[in-house]
Order: structure tokens, then C-alpha cells, then sequence
């Protein structure tokens, strides 16, 4: 029964898994510029300490990311 559900089941959990993705890094605060995202130094924010819900929202972008890869990886071996 899991063996038939899965392939069914897999796609829709890719698409809410990257929806929540999308929806986390659009929360997160941008403290760096356009120059911050090519390697450029934003001031004294450049190495800030992550806290409260900021930091969760880091670590909920990191544990998305890796389980849209896994989910994707997955579907690669299952069919």
C-alpha cells in the first residue's frame, strides 16, 4: 500500500515544501544591499548574531531546503 501512495503522495509534498519555502525567505529580514549578495561588505552588519524569530526562520529555511533536496532525490529513485 506505501509503495503505490508514495508516487501519488511525493508531488504534493514538493509543491507545500517549496511553497514553505518560498514563504520563509520571503520573511526573512534583508539587512544586506544589492553589493551583499555578490560578496560586497554591508558596514557593521556584515557578521550579526541571528535571534529570536529570526533565527528560526534561518534554521526553518536550512531544514525546507534540505528536505525539498531529499524529496527530489526520492522521486529520482522512485521512478
Amino acid at each position: 500500500m506505501f509503495h503505490t501512495l508514495l508516487p501519488k503522495l511525493l508531488p504534493i509534498a514538493q509543491i507545500l515544501i517549496s511553497i514553505l519555502l518560498v514563504v520563509v525567505i520571503l520573511l526573512q529580514p534583508s539587512t544586506a544591499g544589492v553589493g551583499g549578495s555578490f560578496g560586497g561588505s554591508s558596514g557593521m552588519n556584515a557578521f550579526r548574531t541571528k535571534r529570536g524569530f529570526e533565527k528560526v526562520l534561518f534554521v526553518a529555511t536550512i531544514v525546507l531546503g534540505f528536505l525539498f533536496i531529499a524529496l527530489g532525490v526520492l522521486a529520482i529513485v522512485i521512478h
